[in-house]
């Protein structure tokens, strides 16, 4: 059996201890709560201070919560609260268009796909939730890139790799394609990533009318096209959806 690291379960006490208690603690009270030297949850509030997990008043010299440890309560409380909002919408975007779906948001350079609906029919299909996606050439990472200002510098200062000879790498060309995209309300991946895949995105905005996530559906070029372009039906179908949950999530009218 594993054994668990100390200097770990000492920082994640200080934590709780902090988010529990007073909204301001002193080192001394800091250690003797957790029955560490002074020296060591010295060490250790240094340590978490500078990760941004912790601040210290400049006054007082009492320690709380960083404003980095809330962000990042906040992003999984959203990521999870955006799921469940949109399980139904797409569940009956699936259906209408007979795709795979699949809900994605920006984490570490790249999209992280948080929901997958699998196409309804009786192909043998392998779940993608965990997965990531290139911002640059999918186009639920378009999506992101477009209406999020963290995700669009992200996209434009990571390496954009050429995936097929159809993948915009150019960084004037990449930004007109978001400038399209912001144009028309949706994004479009046609054999830019995948040989003979194609996929329509559409963002999803919060409450506060933010980029929260993006969704889309993926299937052959020939189902998503007809005469050399999407389907129309198709994009629209992606558009209510993306307004749907957005409406869920309290952003009202698009």
């Amino acid at each position: 059996m594993a054994r668990n690291i100390q200097s770990v379960e000492r920082a994640a006490a200080m934590l709780r201890l902090l988010a529990g208690g007073e909204r301001r603690l002193g080192l001394s009270d800091i250690a003797s709560s957790t029955g560490l030297a002074k020296g060591t949850a010295h060490g250790i509030l240094r340590t978490l201070q500078h990760e941004g997990f912790v601040e210290q008043d400049d006054a007082s010299g009492r320690y709380q919560l960083g404003a980095e440890l809330l962000r990042l309560g906040t992003t999984y409380l959203d990521v999870h609260e955006l799921r469940a909002r949109a399980l139904v919408w797409t569940d009956d975007l699936a259906r209408s268009s007979g795709e795979s779906v699949h809900l994605g948001v920006l984490h570490q350079q790249g999209v992280l796909i948080v929901h997958h609906v699998f196409r309804p029919d009786d192909s043998r299909q392998v779940l993608e939730i965990g997965a990531m996606q290139p911002l640059h050439s999918t186009a639920l990472g378009k999506v992101l890139s477009a209406y999020d200002p963290v995700a669009h510098s992200e996209a434009l200062e990571a390496e954009r790799k050429p995936f097929t000879d159809r993948t915009v790498c150019e960084p004037e060309a990449f930004e007109h394609i978001l400038d399209l995209t912001r144009a028309r309300g949706y994004a479009a991946d046609v054999e830019e990533t995948w040989e003979g895949v194609a996929s329509i995105a559409a963002p999803i905005h919060d409450r506060r009318r933010m980029p929260v996530g993006a969704v889309g559906i993926t299937g052959a070029v020939e189902r998503l096209g007809r005469d050399g372009e999407l389907r129309p039906e198709l994009i629209a179908a992606v558009r209510d959806c993306a307004r749907a949950v957005s409406r869920d999530l309290g952003a009202g009218r698009f």
